[in-house]
């Protein structure tokens, strides 16, 4: 089964509605099965699917899941929020000043930006709309900021990229800050002139004393990021290390300190924890069974002696990847794309003599912004369920925001000292 074969059929399962992760295990089936070795692969299937999904670094996935989950459960969102609110509210359009900040803070906890919105957009969404926003404005500027949390460190596909590649965890995160943070001030660039376009409201004026309030009550969760961000960068923990840390950080703060953790909302998040993993581990382990396959008939390094006999110009060769990663991110969820496509193209990448931690956060951009275009767009469509807004709607005013995405993009493609000072300077 050639690959253009998988790709169209893998296409038509998820146009027709059939669930990624069981699009990508039945492909793989049937591709073994059609393939050289005839059935004689099938044995091993439920042993392949088991091995992608319990590397160590993978365990960092539930976790950070789960931390965010508690501290949605906790109020420890909301403390961010009030804070952010205090910093920029005061300007023209605040309420969405305040959604990207807090999805700046949140993005340093959770690593998922379906997470972010299912925690901010709750909150956030409604409370633009009571203030005269557009359900569309609301939702846009909630959904583009969430993506914030895969650039931002700690990042789940970022740590699924590492574990795939065989990149440093600890690099590709740092690598992401000065990204995550130039992208959030874009944005609010962009929120500002469409506020001022709009007259959408200030809300009230700033007082140094309601920051020092709200920074005075938020300060614990404030300690989360210190703490996890801190003990991976200076390498005392590993990114699952870390990850343990935020779930236990994320319980003590919220029952001991705050005192709004009790065993019901413990038991809620950690089900709610565990949907959202169950998730995408499933599509961990559906999609290392197709990558199996590949690997096996040897696809990656067919693909790239293509591409080089076309072209070995370093910079040709990452506007290609970035034209194939746009694409597939409109069809297939960040987490199946990095495991199926990254170990196909890691030769090419190798071969040209691009940093695989620079490509990480071309790879984390990228599929970025396929979480906000449609059809797949798991992002955007989760904005829109909270919003209760038509997806084409929000469509036609999240284009600027992704303009800032696309623009990011770019930058971090051409200009790779923006995601790479950090790491040639600490870490290299």
């Amino acid at each position: 089964m050639s690959l253009l074969a998988i790709g169209l059929v893998l296409l038509a399962l998820v146009v027709i509605g059939v669930p990624i992760a069981i699009s990508l295990g039945l492909v793989a089936v049937v591709a073994m099965v059609t393939g050289p070795g005839g059935t004689g692969s099938l044995p091993n299937v439920g042993l392949v699917m088991f091995s992608g999904a319990t590397s160590f670094p993978l365990i960092a996935i539930p976790l950070f899941i789960l931390a965010g989950a508690i501290m949605n459960a906790t109020g420890i969102s909301r403390r961010l929020i009030a804070l952010a609110s205090a910093l920029v509210g005061f300007i023209r359009g605040g309420l969405s000043m305040v959604t990207i900040s807090a999805s700046l803070f949140f993005a340093e906890i959770s690593g998922s930006a379906v997470a972010d919105v299912a925690a901010l957009g709750s909150i956030l969404i409604p409370a633009m709309k009571k203030r005269g926003y557009s359900r569309a404005f609301a939702a846009a500027v909630t959904s583009s900021s969430a993506t914030l949390a895969v650039i931002i460190p700690p990042s789940i596909p970022m740590i699924i990229y590492g574990v795939m590649s065989g990149s440093s965890i600890v690099e590709l995160f740092v690598a992401g800050i000065v990204p995550g943070v130039m992208g959030g001030l874009l944005m609010m660039v962009v929120a500002y002139v469409l506020a001022r376009r709009h007259n959408f409201p200030t809300e009230q004026a700033f007082q140094l004393s309601r920051v020092w309030e709200t920074a005075r009550d938020a300060a614990w969760a404030l300690l989360l990021p210190v703490i996890i961000l801190g003990g991976i960068f200076t390498g005392w923990v590993t990114a699952t290390e870390g990850a343990g840390l935020a779930v236990v950080a994320a319980i003590l703060i919220g029952g001991l300190v705050y005192k709004e953790l009790d065993a019901k909302q413990l038991r809620k998040a950690m089900l709610e924890g565990g949907s959202q993993t169950a998730v995408v581990m499933l599509l961990v382990a559906a999609s290392a069974l197709l990558g199996d396959y590949l690997t096996e008939v040897r696809v990656p390094q067919g693909v790239a002696s293509g591409i080089m006999g076309l072209t070995q110009d370093r910079w040709a060769i990452l506007l290609l990847l970035n034209g194939f990663f746009l694409v597939i991110g409109l069809f297939l969820h960040s987490a199946a794309a990095i495991i199926l496509v990254v170990p196909i193209v890691m030769p090419l990448v190798q071969a040209a003599g691009i940093d695989p931690v620079h490509f990480g956060l071309i790879v984390t951009l990228n599929l970025g912004i396929g979480q906000q275009t449609p059809p797949v767009a798991s992002v955007l469509v989760t904005a829109c369920s909270v919003a209760k807004a038509d997806i084409w709607e929000v469509s036609k005013v999240n284009v600027w925001f992704v303009a800032v995405l696309v623009t990011m993009l770019v930058i971090v493609t051409y200009i790779p000292i923006v995601p790479m000072a950090l790491v040639e300077m600490f870490y290299r």
